[in-house]
């Protein structure tokens, strides 16, 4: 097992809820009112905080359409931002 990894679990209710225990509350990052995400791969569940998953999947869907419009640089981009500015 790895060094930072631990096991935890929780009971499922009649309802099909659990409660997720804090230590791992902790690791994502939630709290009340928090979304979590459930990724399913085969018989493995991963549980993961929400907003950072879908943060980390917008990256993926982005990762290089900055060369696909030339912005190559944060002057680029900052560029754009001041035209875009500019016309509004």
């Amino acid at each position: 097992m790895l060094a930072n990894a631990f096991v935890d679990n929780a009971k499922v209710m009649a309802k099909g809820q659990i409660t997720i225990p804090k230590d791992v509350r902790d690791v994502l990052g939630v709290s009340n009112g928090d979304r979590v995400t459930f990724i399913v791969e085969g018989n493995t569940v991963r549980i993961v905080n929400s907003a950072v998953y879908a943060i980390q999947v917008l990256q993926q869907e982005m990762a290089g359409e900055a060369e696909h419009t030339e912005l190559t640089s944060e002057d680029d981009a900052m560029a754009l931002v001041k035209r875009i500015s500019r016309c509004v």
